[in-house]
């Protein structure tokens, strides 16, 4: 592949994740411009970069751009993708802000790398919890059609940001500092009288069925874009996707209990030998060896277990899949997109 100079935007969770895989992988950058709000210096597993003001930086020369998922009206990928592009570059962005637009490619390249070539300056990344469920079941959907998904995900508080895995550090000590001498648990709502703030309730030991804002329906933003990105990855909107998204307390990793009926018929062995052969999936066959959040964290996989089939739906299959929803979530599938780039 040919040496190229990478621009990164954002340097949260996500942004350093970038940094992290690009000299992973061995990246063919020639040069790696970070740029943020302000100016300065960080320092990421002992390499010091420099950061750059993104509104007085220069965009000149820049081959590959990856924003690290700023979203929203202001986010970073609305105010200077356009910027980048003219600039020769190829926008990769993290955020949800053109996702859902026309003529811009929704990619995971375990699923759907031939779209990339379809971009116009502009290639989207899916959201964290969509891409590892559509790398689980991308091989089952093209050999026997996908009917229904029905997916809850169990979601790490990384997920929401540096602020958000603080919230869950800091939430929890307080209520351990306040144990008991006697081994008594605390009564956890007098010690936390009050959230963070990070999230709509205490993180700490709970589970919050709420990710987003709710919206048409009573799903959250969250559970929307599932649904909507689902049937944009797999270029077919006749799939019935229903999601319920929860927040855990979990510092990295997601995980997913994924319930799926395919359009034509398929035994327990042939669903179990696609999944392990499907690229980028490590499928466990022994019910036993489920996969863990606190195993999976900084590996590149999807991991799926407890695969069984439904006793009384024909064609029905449930599975557990775990991803690092830093890492394949969104940072690494980024970089992949890029490495795609470079290889067409």
């Amino acid at each position: 592949m040919k040496q190229v100079t990478v621009g990164v935007v954002g340097v949260g969770v996500v942004g350093i994740e970038i940094l992290n895989i690009l000299r992973e992988r061995n990246f063919p950058s020639k040069n790696i411009r970070v740029f943020a709000r302000s100016e300065r210096d960080i320092e990421i597993d002992g390499r010091l970069y420099t950061v750059e003001a993104i509104d007085k930086a220069s965009f000149a020369g820049i081959d590959i751009a990856l924003f690290a998922g700023t979203e929203g009206e202001a986010g970073a990928s609305t105010l200077y993708a356009s910027k980048f592009i003219e600039e020769g570059a190829v926008v990769i962005d993290n955020g949800s802000d053109f996702r859902m637009k026309d003529g811009v490619p929704l990619i995971v390249p375990q699923v759907n790398r031939e779209r990339i070539a379809n971009h116009k300056g502009l290639i989207a990344n899916p959201n964290c919890t969509t891409i590892q469920m559509v790398v689980a079941l991308g091989g089952i959907q093209k050999k026997f059609g996908l009917e229904q998904i029905i997916l809850t995900s169990f979601q790490a508080t990384s997920g929401a940001g540096r602020s958000a895995v603080s919230a869950l550090w800091d939430e929890s000590k307080a209520i351990v500092n306040s144990n008991d001498k006697a081994g008594n648990y605390a009564d956890i709502n007098k010690i936390l009288p009050k959230t963070s703030g990070v999230f709509s309730h205490q993180i700490a030991f709970n589970a919050i069925p709420q990710i987003g804002s709710f919206q048409e329906g009573n799903y959250t933003s969250e559970e929307w874009k599932v649904i909507k990105e689902t049937h944009k990855i797999f270029a077919d909107s006749s799939i019935k996707v229903s999601a319920t998204c929860v927040r855990i307390p979990v510092f990295t990793a997601h995980s997913e209990a994924i319930y799926f009926t395919v359009k034509e018929k398929a035994t327990f062995n042939q669903i179990a030998d696609v999944l392990a052969a499907s690229e980028g999936v490590i499928y466990s066959a022994k019910p036993e060896d489920y996969p863990l959040a606190l195993e999976v964290e900084g590996k590149d996989e999807v991991f799926i277990g407890r695969l069984r089939r439904d006793p009384f739906q024909e064609n029905g299959f449930w599975m557990w899949c775990v991803a690092d929803n830093l890492r394949k979530g969104a940072a690494l599938n980024a970089v992949e997109i890029a490495e795609c780039l470079l290889k067409d």
